[in-house]
Protein backbone atom coordinates (compact mmCIF):
# COMPACT_ATOMS: atom_id res chain seq x y z
CA UNK A 1 0.00 0.00 0.00
CA UNK A 2 1.39 3.71 -0.59
CA UNK A 3 1.23 5.40 2.58
CA UNK A 4 3.68 8.73 1.96
CA UNK A 5 4.86 10.33 -1.50
CA UNK A 6 7.25 12.72 -1.86
CA UNK A 7 7.96 14.28 -5.85
CA UNK A 8 7.55 17.13 -7.81
CA UNK A 9 4.47 18.74 -7.99
CA UNK A 10 3.04 17.79 -11.50
CA UNK A 11 -0.36 19.43 -11.56
CA UNK A 12 -2.88 21.09 -8.92
CA UNK A 13 -6.51 21.78 -9.14
CA UNK A 14 -9.27 22.05 -6.51
CA UNK A 15 -9.91 18.84 -5.46
CA UNK A 16 -6.95 16.81 -7.35
CA UNK A 17 -3.11 16.82 -7.61
CA UNK A 18 -0.56 14.69 -9.79
CA UNK A 19 2.62 14.39 -8.60
CA UNK A 20 5.27 13.48 -10.34
CA UNK A 21 7.94 10.49 -8.26
CA UNK A 22 10.53 9.48 -10.18
CA UNK A 23 8.58 9.69 -13.31
CA UNK A 24 5.82 8.11 -12.41
CA UNK A 25 2.69 10.52 -12.38
CA UNK A 26 0.84 9.78 -8.87
CA UNK A 27 -3.07 11.24 -9.20
CA UNK A 28 -4.21 12.59 -5.89
CA UNK A 29 -7.59 13.44 -4.47
CA UNK A 30 -7.33 15.90 -1.58
CA UNK A 31 -9.36 17.99 0.78
CA UNK A 32 -10.22 21.88 -0.74
CA UNK A 33 -8.68 23.21 2.46
CA UNK A 34 -5.58 21.99 1.63
CA UNK A 35 -5.10 24.09 -1.45
CA UNK A 36 -3.50 27.24 0.08
CA UNK A 37 -0.60 24.75 2.04
CA UNK A 38 0.55 23.88 -1.67
CA UNK A 39 3.94 25.00 -3.59
CA UNK A 40 4.09 26.28 -6.75
CA UNK A 41 4.41 23.64 -9.50
CA UNK A 42 7.35 21.87 -10.02
CA UNK A 43 8.32 22.22 -6.74
CA UNK A 44 9.11 19.26 -3.77
CA UNK A 45 5.42 18.10 -2.50
CA UNK A 46 5.06 15.64 0.51
CA UNK A 47 1.58 13.79 0.97
CA UNK A 48 0.75 11.57 3.43
CA UNK A 49 -1.39 9.01 1.80
CA UNK A 50 -4.12 6.71 1.83
CA UNK A 51 -5.10 4.09 -0.32
CA UNK A 52 -8.23 3.17 -1.17
CA UNK A 53 -8.34 -0.53 -2.93
CA UNK A 54 -11.99 -1.89 -4.15
CA UNK A 55 -12.74 -4.23 -6.80
CA UNK A 56 -13.35 -1.65 -9.41
CA UNK A 57 -11.11 1.40 -8.18
CA UNK A 58 -8.12 2.06 -6.80
CA UNK A 59 -7.90 5.70 -5.99
CA UNK A 60 -5.36 7.65 -3.62
CA UNK A 61 -6.15 10.33 -1.46
CA UNK A 62 -3.34 12.87 0.01
CA UNK A 63 -3.00 15.03 2.90
CA UNK A 64 -0.53 17.47 4.24
CA UNK A 65 -0.83 16.43 7.50
CA UNK A 66 -0.69 12.86 9.59
CA UNK A 67 -3.36 14.35 11.54
CA UNK A 68 -5.94 15.13 8.53
CA UNK A 69 -5.17 11.70 7.27
CA UNK A 70 -5.74 10.09 10.96
CA UNK A 71 -9.25 12.06 10.91
CA UNK A 72 -10.02 10.58 7.64
CA UNK A 73 -9.60 7.42 8.25
CA UNK A 74 -11.79 7.59 11.39
CA UNK A 75 -14.53 9.16 9.22
CA UNK A 76 -14.60 6.75 6.74
CA UNK A 77 -14.86 3.95 9.54
CA UNK A 78 -18.69 5.47 10.02
CA UNK A 79 -21.16 3.14 8.24
CA UNK A 80 -22.53 5.56 5.34
CA UNK A 81 -19.29 7.78 4.72
CA UNK A 82 -16.90 7.07 1.69
CA UNK A 83 -13.63 8.16 0.94
CA UNK A 84 -15.66 10.89 -1.38
CA UNK A 85 -17.66 12.23 1.89
CA UNK A 86 -14.88 12.31 4.07
CA UNK A 87 -12.66 14.36 1.57
CA UNK A 88 -15.33 16.90 1.37
CA UNK A 89 -16.06 16.91 5.01
CA UNK A 90 -12.24 17.74 5.55
CA UNK A 91 -12.99 20.44 2.46
CA UNK A 92 -15.38 22.09 4.43
CA UNK A 93 -14.15 22.29 7.62
CA UNK A 94 -10.70 22.44 8.98
CA UNK A 95 -9.24 19.21 10.97
CA UNK A 96 -9.72 20.94 14.30
CA UNK A 97 -13.26 22.51 13.39
CA UNK A 98 -14.23 19.24 12.24
CA UNK A 99 -13.01 17.33 15.64
CA UNK A 100 -14.64 19.77 17.80
CA UNK A 101 -18.03 19.20 16.11
CA UNK A 102 -17.86 15.89 16.07
CA UNK A 103 -16.76 15.99 20.33
CA UNK A 104 -19.58 18.96 20.76
CA UNK A 105 -22.55 16.61 18.91
CA UNK A 106 -23.14 19.56 16.63
CA UNK A 107 -25.07 17.42 14.48
CA UNK A 108 -26.52 20.51 12.97
CA UNK A 109 -22.79 21.62 11.70
CA UNK A 110 -22.08 18.17 9.97
CA UNK A 111 -25.17 17.38 8.34
CA UNK A 112 -24.30 20.96 6.24
CA UNK A 113 -21.43 18.44 4.60
CA UNK A 114 -22.64 16.89 1.56
CA UNK A 115 -23.70 13.24 1.31
CA UNK A 116 -24.23 13.43 5.35
CA UNK A 117 -28.08 13.32 6.35
CA UNK A 118 -28.88 13.66 10.40
CA UNK A 119 -28.86 9.87 11.02
CA UNK A 120 -25.11 10.13 9.79
CA UNK A 121 -24.03 12.93 11.41
CA UNK A 122 -24.91 11.01 14.79
CA UNK A 123 -23.60 8.04 13.83
CA UNK A 124 -20.29 10.56 13.78
CA UNK A 125 -20.91 11.84 17.12
CA UNK A 126 -21.76 8.41 18.52
CA UNK A 127 -19.02 6.27 17.32
CA UNK A 128 -16.13 9.14 16.97
CA UNK A 129 -16.61 11.01 19.97
CA UNK A 130 -14.21 9.68 22.47
CA UNK A 131 -12.11 8.49 19.43
CA UNK A 132 -10.69 12.19 18.13
CA UNK A 133 -7.07 13.54 19.92
CA UNK A 134 -6.41 15.31 16.50
CA UNK A 135 -5.64 18.67 15.31
CA UNK A 136 -4.08 19.64 12.01
CA UNK A 137 -4.97 20.00 8.37
CA UNK A 138 -5.45 20.35 4.75
CA UNK A 139 -4.28 19.49 0.86
CA UNK A 140 -5.65 20.56 -2.65
CA UNK A 141 -5.15 22.30 -6.49
CA UNK A 142 -5.64 24.91 -7.77
CA UNK A 143 -7.77 25.94 -11.34
CA UNK A 144 -6.16 28.70 -13.98
CA UNK A 145 -8.56 31.29 -14.23
CA UNK A 146 -10.85 32.20 -17.74
CA UNK A 147 -9.35 35.06 -19.44
CA UNK A 148 -12.47 37.14 -20.03
CA UNK A 149 -13.37 36.20 -16.20
CA UNK A 150 -14.98 38.89 -14.16
CA UNK A 151 -13.62 37.14 -11.28
CA UNK A 152 -9.50 36.73 -10.33
CA UNK A 153 -7.72 33.74 -10.51
CA UNK A 154 -8.08 33.02 -6.52
CA UNK A 155 -12.25 33.39 -7.15
CA UNK A 156 -12.03 31.03 -9.87
CA UNK A 157 -10.33 28.38 -8.09
CA UNK A 158 -13.31 28.80 -5.69
CA UNK A 159 -15.45 28.73 -8.36
CA UNK A 160 -13.93 25.55 -9.58
CA UNK A 161 -14.22 23.70 -6.12
CA UNK A 162 -17.71 23.94 -5.57
CA UNK A 163 -18.61 22.81 -9.29
CA UNK A 164 -16.71 19.59 -7.93
CA UNK A 165 -18.59 19.55 -4.94
CA UNK A 166 -22.00 19.67 -7.38
CA UNK A 167 -23.07 23.34 -7.90
CA UNK A 168 -23.37 25.04 -11.27
CA UNK A 169 -21.28 27.37 -12.71
CA UNK A 170 -24.07 30.09 -12.07
CA UNK A 171 -24.74 29.00 -8.68
CA UNK A 172 -21.25 28.58 -7.68
CA UNK A 173 -20.50 32.32 -9.30
CA UNK A 174 -23.29 33.92 -7.43
CA UNK A 175 -22.06 32.13 -4.13
CA UNK A 176 -18.43 33.77 -4.65
CA UNK A 177 -20.19 36.92 -5.29
CA UNK A 178 -22.11 36.71 -2.20
CA UNK A 179 -19.03 35.42 0.02
CA UNK A 180 -16.81 38.18 -1.36
CA UNK A 181 -18.84 40.46 0.71
CA UNK A 182 -19.08 38.99 3.74
CA UNK A 183 -15.17 37.50 3.83
CA UNK A 184 -13.19 39.53 6.00
CA UNK A 185 -9.90 37.84 3.93
CA UNK A 186 -10.59 36.85 0.11
CA UNK A 187 -7.91 34.00 1.03
CA UNK A 188 -9.01 30.81 -0.65
CA UNK A 189 -9.88 28.79 2.73
CA UNK A 190 -12.19 31.48 4.05
CA UNK A 191 -13.90 32.55 0.72
CA UNK A 192 -14.42 28.54 -0.44
CA UNK A 193 -16.03 27.96 2.89
CA UNK A 194 -18.48 30.76 3.28
CA UNK A 195 -19.40 29.91 -0.32
CA UNK A 196 -19.83 26.63 0.36
CA UNK A 197 -22.59 27.53 3.10
CA UNK A 198 -24.40 30.11 0.05
CA UNK A 199 -24.36 27.31 -2.89
CA UNK A 200 -26.75 24.79 -0.91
Amino acid sequence: MIAYLRGALLEKHPNLVIVDVQGVGYEVTIPVSAYSSLPEKGSELRLHIHTHVREDAFALFGFVTAADKALFEKLITVSGIGPSVAIKALSGMDAPELASAIRSGAVEQLVRIPGVGKKTAERMVLELRDKLDLGGLPGVPEAAASPKSRFDANEEDVISALMNFGASRAAAEAAVTKAKSAAESNGFDELFRRALKLVR
